[in-house]
């Protein structure tokens, strides 16, 4: 089954440690080899730039993080493929894997305009407005005062509709979400659950859970266990609990997974990285038809893809 997971941090990971080998390293949840068995065909590869590096070094750091890709992944891994378009996914053939290029919150273009223009050339295709807390757009779902979006972050959202970009609302206030799907033309929520399932301020409450449906954008399912129950530990049988109820809101063509591989520390029993994904489809095949399952592993996000 063809997967196509729209949140990773591997790059930062490279970033991180360059001493990771993306080919085989078994500190990373993604590699060239658990991309290939676990049947990946778009990987979404996002650049998140840490709050601990120094606010006029951030533009410079997402910078390196793209190089990253252009240097050191994509040269010497021919299979895979920057995509920016469904197009250039229908393009793929049948044994490339397709790399689409993220941007996990908007701290490292601080109030530039260009900057945010500057990564859209260089392939980027989402844009998660925040990471937890504040910036120039907006604040993030752990930032107390929960403010939404500035009038830069309009700017931010007018852009991305301009460029056919998708905007992210996951790690957004709940102010700034709504606002959002009111200006956005393209909203998803690349790594977020079900708030009713599991009570974390990350997860998205049923209004919000609705109101995405209702803009037919899309809902990518985290494998953070604290983000799918309540619990010590968390299992497959957790992520298929949110995606049938994802589903019972009227979210069946709305579900796909954003995995949050890479940066996270603790995962899954039985996805402990891209390589397990199989087991997850195992488990899809008790609850879903073929035709379910192939839209909440690859087909839902491919069709929602901006032209």
């Amino acid at each position: 089954m063809k997967i196509f997971d729209a949140h990773c941090d591997v790059l930062y990971k490279l970033w991180l440690n360059p001493t990771l080998r993306f080919e085989d390293s078994k500190e990373l949840h993604i590699t060239f080899e658990r991309l290939k068995n676990g049947q990946g065909k778009v990987q979404c590869m996002a650049i998140y730039v840490p709050e601990e590096v120094p606010y006029q070094e951030r533009f410079e750091v997402a910078l390196e993080m793209v190089n990253i890709l252009y240097e050191k992944i994509l040269p010497l891994y021919p299979s895979l493929k920057l995509v920016k378009t469904k197009q250039d996914i229908k393009a793929l053939k049948e044994d490339e894997i397709g790399i689409l290029l993220t941007l996990e919150g908007c701290d490292a273009i601080g109030t530039s305009i260009s900057r945010l223009k500057t990564l859209f050339h260089l392939g980027v295709k989402s844009v998660g407005l925040t990471w937890n807390y504040s910036n120039a757009v907006a604040d993030g779902i752990l930032e107390p005062r929960g403010a939404g979006l500035s009038l830069f972050g309009k700017k931010v959202v007018q852009e991305n509709n301009r460029f056919k970009v998708w905007t992210d609302v996951s790690h957004l206030s709940i102010k700034g979400f709504w606002e959002v799907i009111e200006l956005a033309d393209y909203p998803i929520a690349s790594h977020s659950n079900a708030l009713t399932l599991c009570n974390h301020p990350r997860n998205l409450n049923d209004d919000q859970l609705i109101a995405l449906i209702k803009k037919d954008s899309m809902i990518g399912i985290n494998f953070v266990p604290y983000f799918l129950a309540e619990k010590p530990e968390a299992t497959i049988k957790d992520v298929i609990k949110h995606i049938d109820y994802i589903c019972s809101l009227g979210g069946e063509r709305n579900i796909g997974f954003g995995s949050d591989f890479d940066g996270i520390s603790q995962t899954v029993i039985g996805l402990e990285h891209f390589g397990k994904y199989e087991q997850l489809v195992e488990e899809l095949y008790k609850h879903f038809t073929t035709q379910q399952i192939t839209n909440f592993c690859y087909k839902n996000f491919c069709d929602h893809l901006p032209e």
